[in-house]
């Protein structure tokens, strides 16, 4: 078990949390480049069996080959265990396993738990953690039961299932992975199938104690701040990235222009929901007007919400900043939101998030733009993408350089451990000074 392999080494929360990370990217790169993982019994290179393994345990979904047909069952399967880990989190079931075993939870492991859910006390997180599987497992078996019934009119029996199981997964994991070499543009005019894929986008993307508290509204019938704040912010860019995704891309012939009405509204309502960080795309991203890829970059780099299976700054993140920066301007000392305060000693850290993300994206893409040229929104974009966990691609990925692959699983990493969360594994805790100096204003602005 992962938590027991660190203890001795005596290692921080955070520090076990991209160790259990490496681990398991590590098995898979290891699995993937054997020849059985490829459809042609040849082995697919150390660099894209690392670049593929980061990018399902990080449920990224970029790829530099193609899933459904580069892949033997057997690699498609590890890639399916590996985004399925990825996506609940290796503390989650770490824990899970052990408390499955009948073995006790040490205080340690609760430690590293709350680390990698992202909760304030240790309290109730055994119970949160055996909450998180059931909604898994509930939430896949229903949307693979449906696209079942959808796909076993065209494919066989056994064909279906297995696309179901594996797209389910994917799907409410955030992963974006697919096994049609279009991704889902096939489908783009099937009501059933685009509201199977966004329910199981959405409810992967807004966080697990987000579903439980859903799950006991009927209950408790009261949500907690951190609740309405993602649902809410959630809605406002799902309906804003709509909107505009709708007019930008209507008249383009490429994209929206020669569908018909209906099909207009799927592909712009889908879009702007697995822009956040999904990475499923029903629509040729490539061939989107700038505006609307601009637009998109923004969707990727806010992400879900937090303890969700999504990357990004998180939603909870983004509004806080706006409520922030609002709250000054107003010459407001106290930030509030629905008939409640905020606590100030948040906003240091959703500072530090912000910058720390602005900071990797910045660097990110000047390297990648130095190594591989190209149009600079494109680049840019596919550096966000991999941070935010999107797995959305203008169509360069599969053509990167190995310097370029390299860049681009780094920055999958970081996205997925968290800038904050990777400098806090690297940086060691320092005591507090006992000396305070004179206290001095800076202009800014």
């Amino acid at each position: 078990m992962l938590n027991k392999a660190f203890q001795e080494k005596k290692l921080s929360p955070p520090q076990v949390l991209v160790s259990g990370f490496l681990v398991v990217i590590t098995i898979g790169t290891i699995l993937l480049n054997l020849p059985s993982a490829s459809s042609t019994a040849k082995s697919i290179g150390f660099i894209n069996a690392l670049f593929t393994a980061t990018s399902a345990t990080c449920v990224t979904g970029l790829i530099v080959l193609d899933t459904g047909k580069d892949f033997s069952t057997f690699g498609q399967l590890v890639i399916l265990i590996l985004l399925q880990c990825g996506g609940l989190g290796i503390m989650t079931m770490s824990t899970m396993f052990a408390f499955l075993i009948g073995k006790r939870i040490s205080l340690r492991q609760r430690l590293m738990m709350q680390e990698s859910l992202n909760q304030f006390s240790i309290g109730g997180l055994v119970r949160l953690a055996k909450y998180i599987l059931i909604f898994t497992a509930v939430i896949e078996i229903v949307g693979a039961v449906i696209l079942f019934f959808c796909w076993q009119k065209i494919y066989s029996p056994l064909q279906a299932l297995y696309l179901a199981i594996f797209h389910s997964i994917s799907a409410f994991c955030n992963a974006g992975f697919s096994l049609f070499s279009d991704s889902i543009m096939r489908y783009k005019g099937d009501l059933i199938i685009n509201l199977t894929f966004m329910t199981l986008i959405i409810l992967g993307g807004i966080g697990f104690l987000v579903l439980l508290e859903l799950f006991q509204y009927r209950k408790n019938g009261t949500l907690s701040l951190h609740a309405k704040l993602a649902l809410k912010i959630s809605l406002i860019l799902i309906l804003i990235g709509f909107i505009i995704i709708f007019f930008i891309e209507s008249n383009n012939p490429s994209t929206l222009g020669n569908l018909n009405f209906s099909e207009k509204i799927y592909s712009s309502i889908f879009q702007s929901v697995t822009a956040r960080t999904a990475g499923f795309n029903t629509i040729h991203i490539g061939s989107m007007q700038n505006a609307a890829l601009f637009l998109i970059i923004i969707l990727m780099f806010i992400g879900a919400s937090p303890s969700s299976t999504g990357g990004g700054v998180k939603t909870t993140t983004f509004g806080l900043l706006i409520l922030y920066a609002w709250s000054s301007l107003k010459g407001k000392e106290e930030i509030q939101i629905f008939k409640r305060r905020i606590s100030q000693d948040i906003i240091p850290k959703v500072l530090t998030v912000i910058s720390l993300s602005l900071g990797l994206v910045f660097i990110m893409t000047i390297l990648l733009s130095y190594v591989e040229g190209g149009d600079f929104i494109k680049v840019l974009f596919e550096v966000v993408s991999a941070f935010g966990t999107v797995g959305l691609s203008t169509g360069i990925t599969s053509s990167l350089s190995i310097a370029g692959k390299i860049i681009i699983i780094i920055t999958m990493f970081t996205g997925r451990i968290g800038p904050l969360g990777l400098a806090l594994s690297l940086i060691q805790k320092r005591e507090p000074e006992m000396i305070r100096y004179p206290e001095e204003k800076i202009m800014v602005g």
